[in-house]
């Protein structure tokens, strides 16, 4: 007798496989293969029916064919630069005294880059006096003197990128009088840490309102150059910024005036 062999699950599935593998489906062939041939092995040749097919032969295109109606018309930027009206003609009339590169620059959006230029180094004036503020002896706090004079830069900074705009499109830069910033930060209730934090909170967001404001005017007059330029470098920067302080704000406002203060100024100066 002869013991029954169990096959695994694996075993069966590939007994399985192999089955069907052996079973597949007839191929028709027309060719007319002669059973009194003596050798399998001649080659297939076209039945009767076949004999006369005949392939058709592609024409090429010619060049009028690849254009399919459409006309582009010839470009002549010199007969257009050198009309009257032209831009050669008014570069040839431009005076010394006056931007070669000036081109659809609003003079209400030059006026506006210039505001913002004297905001900026307003700004910045004043943080400068709250960095004075922090650093005198009798107040104590290097963190926040660091971390105001950082900001004075930063806001100087601004300004300058303003300045270079300015002179890239061939505006005048006009900077006007600042207003002597107030050197006392001290409050009695708030504390000098506290009162300086939420005065540089109102200031980060009256600075954002005027940028939107120069944004406005640059897209009211239809400045796509100086509408790029505001969002890409001052409004995203701005909003983090904003956001930062109101974080400080609130920090502040937990810890009170107490010993906390001096933790919190060394945490500004790491």
């Amino acid at each position: 007798m002869f013991s029954r062999i169990t096959l695994s699950s694996r075993a069966k599935t590939a007994q399985l496989n192999k089955s069907r593998s052996t079973v597949s489906t007839p191929v028709q062939c027309n060719a007319n293969v002669n059973s009194n041939s003596s050798s399998s092995r001649r080659l297939w040749k076209p039945s009767g029916e076949n004999k006369n097919l005949v392939i058709p032969q592609l024409k090429a295109l010619n060049k009028q064919d690849t254009i399919t109606g459409l006309t582009i018309e010839a470009f002549d930027g010199v007969s257009e630069v050198t009309t009257k009206s032209g831009e050669l003609n008014k570069i040839e009339k431009a005076q010394p005294s006056e931007s070669f590169a000036r081109k659809m620059y609003a003079d209400e959006c030059e006026a506006a880059v210039n505001r913002q230029i004297n905001i900026e180094y307003s700004i910045s004036y004043l943080y400068h006096s709250m960095y004075a503020f922090f650093d005198r002896d009798n107040v104590g706090l290097p963190g926040f003197a660091e971390y105001f004079k950082h900001e004075s830069e930063e806001e100087r900074e601004h300004a300058e990128k303003l300045i270079e705009y300015q002179n890239k499109r061939g505006g005048r830069v006009v900077l006007g009088a600042l207003m002597s910033p107030i050197t006392e930060f001290d409050h009695e209730q708030k504390g000098e840490a506290l009162y300086s934090m939420e005065l540089a909170l109102s200031l980060e967001k009256l600075n954002y309102e005027k940028l939107v404001d120069v944004h406005k005017v640059a897209d009211e007059a239809g400045d796509p150059s100086l509408t790029d330029f505001i969002e890409g470098e001052y409004l995203e920067e701005q909003v983090e910024a904003i956001n930062k302080v109101a974080k400080f704000v609130s920090q502040l406002r937990r810890i009170g005036k107490g010993h906390a203060v001096w933790d919190f100024d060394r945490a500004l100066s790491n």
